[in-house]
């Protein structure tokens, strides 16, 4: 992103094409020339930046540049909101070509999991997006929303039944979180988190601290 780390403020947009083009670079010399490189520019809203104005048409600026450096896959507009404005003026021309696209590049709509889309009465869908000519939406923090939601529920509904049943109401969360048709990764935190992994590094270098050769072997229903 165009932004100084841990300031809304902008860096020169030379500096930023010079940093795309170091990104391509690098994944071409380590033999992927697949990796997306995702320019993302902050010119519509940020606090500082070596240029006075800002908004849309400072945001399509640098996004031209970035897209004209021929480095980035794609270009990330950010959008403080979810107004419609922004959007649309930033969008691929109806005739082919684009204010905001290179001909290798495809123009995505950031749709942020922060963004109360619930009290927008008209949001813009999906499918208003592709008319607009936007060819990838990704939902940023949609992830860490939906794992602080599920985790607060969880949390509550286990508080109230080891209230209740004691022991057995975190059995029970047990039972569902291993039963044969579940498919839920943490469940071997053991498994998710990599330990088998380490442990083969630390045989090659004489440091494990796991594994039948280390510990006795445990019984299937007892391994973590």
């Amino acid at each position: 992103m165009d932004l100084y780390s841990g300031l809304e403020a902008l860096v020169p947009a030379t500096e930023m094409v010079g940093k795309l083009r170091m990104m391509r670079a690098v994944a071409d010399d380590l033999g992927n020339p697949e990796f997306v490189v995702i320019a993302r520019t902050d010119g519509l809203s940020a606090m500082d930046a070596p240029q006075a104005e800002r908004g849309t048409d400072l945001a399509i600026d640098r996004g031209l540049r970035y897209l004209d450096s021929g480095a980035p896959d794609l270009l990330w507009c950010e959008f403080p909101t979810a107004d419609r404005e922004p959007v649309e003026r930033s969008r691929p021309r109806s005739d082919g070509a684009s204010r905001t696209r290179a001909s290798r590049s495809t123009t995505p709509a950031r749709s942020s999991g922060s963004t109360k889309r619930f009290n927008d009465p008209e949001p813009l869908t999906f499918e208003e997006l592709g008319a607009m000519g936007v060819g990838f939406v990704f939902i940023t923090l949609g992830g860490q929303h939906a794992n602080g939601h599920g985790l607060s529920k969880l949390l509550m509904a286990m508080a109230m039944a080891m209230a209740e049943r004691q022991e057995q109401g975190y059995i029970e969360l047990q039972r569902k979180e291993w039963a044969a048709d579940a498919d839920v990764p943490t469940r071997s935190h053991h498994q998710f988190s990599g330990v088998p992994y380490h442990h083969l590094v630390g045989t090659a270098y004489d440091a494990a601290r796991l594994g039948t050769d280390v510990v006795e072997k445990l019984s299937d229903e007892k391994v973590v």
